[in-house]
Parts: C-alpha cells; sequence; structure tokens
C-alpha cells in the first residue's frame, strides 16, 4: 500500500511528518514558503490518518515512509516530524542513516521512552472517551491538550477536524493494528539535527528534547518559550523561518 501523499517544488528533498492528532494537513501553513525557500516537498499520511486507510494488518511506519521514498525514486532526504511524525523520522534514520541528511524535529516522541505518570493517565482518559464512543468527547482533550496558549482559533479547527477523521476513521476499521515496535539504535544517526520543544508542552516532550543532543552524534535544542506540542500550528512563520534557517545551513539550495 502507497501512503497517500503530495510532491511540489524543485530542489533538494524535504519529507514532511505528522503528528499523531493530525494529518498531512498540518503542514498547509508551510508548504509554499517552503517550495519557494528552494525544496522539493513530499507530505503524507500514515495509516489511518488523513486519505490513507487504516491498517489492516501489522505494520511499520517508518517501512511506509521508506516504501513511499523508494517508490517517488528519492535516494536522500531531509526529514521533518512532529511529535509522532519525529519518532517516525528517528526510526528511518536510525535504520537507513544513508537516506537521511538532515532532521529537523517538533517536539518529537522517541521509541521506547517510558511515559510519566501524566502522559499514561491522558492515553487512560482517550481510551475511556472513545470505548464511550465519544468521539467528540476524545476529540475536544486533544485539542485543549496539544495546542499551546498561541494557537487561535484557526489552529484549534485544524487539529480538531483532523484528529476526529482520525478518530472516525480508525473507529470504523474492523481490527485495530497498533504500527509494529522496532528496536532502534540512535547512535547510527549521524544527520545533522534541530530539535524544538515547547516550554507550554508535557514533560515528557520537553525531556525527550533536551537528551536527544545526548543521544544523536549532531544535534542541537532550542526551546520556544512560547510553544505547546504543535508550535508549527501555534506560531506558522516562526517555525518556518526556524527550519529555512536550518536547512539553509544543512541541506542548502543550489
Amino acid at each position: 500500500m502507497t501512503l497517500s501523499h503530495d510532491v511540489a517544488g524543485d530542489g533538494p528533498v524535504l519529507v514532511l511528518l505528522h503528528s499523531g492528532v493530525c494529518d498531512r494537513r498540518m503542514w498547509d501553513a508551510q508548504w509554499s514558503a517552503l517550495i519557494e525557500a528552494g525544496y522539493r516537498l513530499v507530505r503524507c499520511d500514515l495509516r489511518g490518518f488523513g486519505e490513507t486507510p487504516a491498517p489492516d494488518r501489522p505494520h511499520s511506519d517508518s517501512e511506509d515512509v521508506l516504501a513511499l521514498l523508494n517508490s517517488l525514486g528519492l535516494t536522500r532526504v531531509a526529514l521533518v516530524g512532529s511529535s509522532y511524525g519525529g519518532q517516525v523520522a528517528l526510526e528511518v534514520a536510525a535504520r537507513w542513516p544513508d537516506r537521511v541528511s538532515a532532521l529537523g524535529l517538533l517536539c518529537p516522541a522517541l521509541p521506547d521512552h517510558e511515559p510519566s505518570a501524566e502522559l499514561r493517565a491522558l492515553g487512560e482518559r482517550e481510551e475511556a472517551l472513545l470505548d464511550a464512543g465519544d468521539i467528540i468527547g476524545a476529540t475536544e482533550l486533544m485539542v485543549e491538550t496539544w495546542l499551546g496558549p498561541d494557537a487561535d482559533e484557526r489552529a484549534r479547527a485544524a487539529v480538531r477536524e483532523m484528529q476526529r477523521h482520525a478518530f472516525e476513521a480508525q473507529s470504523a476499521a474492523d481490527d485495530e493494528f497498533e504500527p509494529v515496535e522496532t528496536a532502534v539504535d540512535l547512535t547510527a544517526i549521524h544527520a545533522p539535527c534541530l530539535v524544538l520543544s515547547g516550554a507550554h508542552d508535557l514533560a515528557d516532550f520537553r525531556e525527550i528534547a533536551a537528551r536527544l543532543p545526548h543521544l544523536l552524534a549532531n544535534a542541537d535544542h532550542v526551546e520556544l518559550p512560547w510553544a505547546g506540542h504543535l508550535p508549527s500550528l501555534e506560531r506558522p512563520s516562526a517555525v518556518t523561518d526556524l527550519l529555512v534557517r536550518f536547512l539553509g545551513e544543512r541541506v542548502p539550495v543550489g
């Protein structure tokens, strides 16, 4: 199965991976600006999100992304991932390091991270609402949790639409298949990496972002004092500027 995706622009290839509460539309605000900066962009919907059907068998999101790159004839790309998309980017970069030229990670998750009591409680609340058939309640819980104080109503409406669509698609599936967990060695990653975190995010993700420069060979961490968990939606132009500056240094155009 090929992930639903968009491709546009010319230049070095940049692949955008969405968070677990969004789909590829979360990058709408960055799309044109990154193309104008000189990059060829690819963005995809992981299984069960956006226009990609929910999984009907065990699967690996990182292997799905690699299959998409192969189908497009892309041998080496920069990856930008938000939250769970950041974890997928790390898995791709660790398993196939020669395929990744740079990493931009926005409040990333981390393979094998042991969730805090706060994060486990959030998951339990979400699951209880979904088990009760309250998709609207579960959606509002995600909107309130993951967007920081700078998010405007447009951002909140976008996350609300994307998350509700994912919940509905996943709940309608005959069976539920979580991504197969794959052990990865982060020391295999040598691509330069920019890690962004939000001062208003849950502690788990702030701690992951702070740890990554100690786990990766070439990573810098910047905490955004205004941000929650989804900074690319909260202050789109600020995040676009940070990405363009980083990519311009690490994956120059021309």
